[in-house]
C-alpha cells in the first residue's frame, strides 16, 4: 500500500493533470469532463455523453436549487458549472492540480456564477466545519486516494454531510483479487502515479463501517470503454494540435494509456462504479421510493 502523503499526492495529482491545459482540450469535450461518459445511445457523441452523465448524477443526488454543493476532486469545474447552471445550487470545488483550479475559476466568472461557485486549490483532507453541505459528489477522486485513507476520505466526507444528505462515489475500481502487472507498473510510472482504485466490496464496506448507508450502486464499465476509446479517437485526429503543447513522448504516453485503459474496461480488469449513500438515520433516506425519478 502507497502512502498517500498530502505532499506526493500534490506531486502526483500535478503529474497527471498540470500538462497543459490546452493538450488535455484537444481531446475531452468543451466541458473538460475527464472521467466516464454516459451513452444513452451507443452512437451517442462524446459532447452529449459528457452531459448525460452530468445530468445522471445532478439526478441521482436529487439536486434542488439552493442546495450547497461540494465536488471533491472538481477537475476542471464541469459538473460545478453544470449543477449551477441547470440546478440553481451554491458550489464549492476542491482540486489538487493549480491549472485546474485557475481553469475553473475562470470558467465560473466567465459564466457570472461568482455568487455561487468557487473552486480551491486544497486537499480535501483539509476541508474544515461540521454539516455544510447538502450534497457531496466524487467523481474520479477516489482512485487517487489509496487504501491507507479510504477510512479518512469516508468519515471526513460523513462530517461535512448534512444529516438528510446524499452522497454519489463516482469512482474506478478493481477486483478484490487484483494484482500489480507490467501494464499497471508501466501507467503508475508514467502516467498516473500513486493511483490505488478499491474494489466495490472496499468501498461498500468502508461506507458502512463509516455510518453511511447504501442506497444505489451503478457499473459503468462499458461506457468507460467506449469513453476512453473516443478520447483515443481525439488525440489522433488532433495529433498535430497536441505537439504544439506537448511532446511526441508525452502524446505518445497518452494514447497508449488511453487505448490500454480502454481494453482493460472491455475485458474486465477494471470496472467504473457509482455508489449512492446517505447518512445512517433513524429514518428513512431522503431518496424516492422508485429510481423512476432517474430516468423519467
Amino acid at each position: 500500500m502507497l502512502r498517500h502523503t498530502k505532499a506526493r499526492d500534490r506531486r502526483s495529482i500535478a503529474h497527471h493533470y498540470d500538462i497543459s491545459n490546452d493538450f488535455y482540450g484537444l481531446f475531452l469535450d468543451s466541458n473538460m469532463a475527464y472521467t466516464c461518459a454516459y451513452y444513452p445511445e451507443e452512437d451517442a457523441e462524446l459532447e452529449r455523453a459528457q452531459l448525460a452523465k452530468f445530468e445522471h448524477i445532478a439526478r441521482k443526488l436529487r439536486l434542488k436549487p439552493y442546495q450547497t454543493l461540494l465536488d471533491i476532486g472538481c477537475g476542471w469545474g464541469s459538473f460545478i458549472v453544470y449543477a449551477c447552471k441547470h440546478y440553481g445550487v451554491t458550489a464549492h470545488g476542491v482540486t489538487l492540480s493549480q491549472q485546474q483550479a485557475d481553469f475553473a475559476n475562470d470558467w465560473i466568472h466567465r459564466e457570472g456564477l461568482e455568487d455561487q461557485a468557487v473552486v480551491e486549490y486544497r486537499d480535501y483532507r483539509d476541508l474544515v466545519g461540521q454539516a455544510q453541505y447538502d450534497r457531496v459528489s466524487a467523481i474520479g477522486i477516489v482512485e487517487h486516494v489509496g487504501y491507507r485513507n479510504l477510512a479518512g476520505y469516508f468519515s471526513g466526507i460523513h462530517r461535512l454531510l448534512k444529516d438528510n444528505g446524499l452522497f454519489l462515489n463516482h469512482g474506478i475500481g478493481r477486483c478484490r483479487e487484483w494484482r500489480p502487472n507490467p501494464g499497471s507498473d508501466w501507467i503508475s510510472d508514467r502516467v498516473f502515479p500513486e493511483g490505488e482504485p478499491p474494489s466495490l466490496s472496499t468501498v461498500v464496506t468502508q461506507l458502512e463501517d463509516n455510518a453511511f448507508e447504501v442506497q444505489d450502486v451503478e457499473n459503468l464499465r462499458a461506457h468507460y470503454a467506449k469513453t476512453c476509446a473516443d478520447w483515443v479517437e481525439r488525440l489522433q485526429r488532433n495529433r498535430s494540435a497536441c505537439l504544439a503543447h506537448v511532446d511526441e513522448r508525452t502524446y505518445r504516453t497518452w494514447i497508449l494509456y488511453l487505448a490500454m485503459s480502454s481494453i482493460y474496461f472491455e475485458e474486465g480488469q477494471i470496472f467504473l462504479y457509482q455508489v449512492l449513500a446517505s447518512k445512517r438515520m433513524p429514518r428513512l433516506a431522503p431518496v424516492p421510493l422508485t429510481r423512476e425519478d432517474i430516468y423519467a
